[in-house]
């Protein structure tokens, strides 16, 4: 959101039409989604594959934040 603010702008178009259906409040959806996905993985945990996706899917959002927190030092 702070990068939006910035004057960043949205790729994903799913999640763009998300900030504009929920404006301001648009962290509660997302915040919501992730919540759930984590949960699945969660009760899913005993399973092979799961426990492979993970660590990817873990590997992915720390990029995902060092890229944006990278964003926001040089802005």
């Amino acid at each position: 959101m702070m990068i939006l603010d910035y004057g960043g702008w949205e790729v994903n178009p799913v999640v763009r039409s998300a900030i504009e259906v929920y404006g301001d409040h648009f962290w509660i959806w997302k915040f919501s989604l992730v919540s759930v996905n984590v949960i699945l993985l969660c009760l899913h945990s005993k399973f092979r594959y799961v426990r492979k996706i993970i660590p990817g899917i873990c590997l992915v959002y720390l990029c995902i934040v060092l890229y944006q927190i990278k964003l926001m030092a040089f802005h």
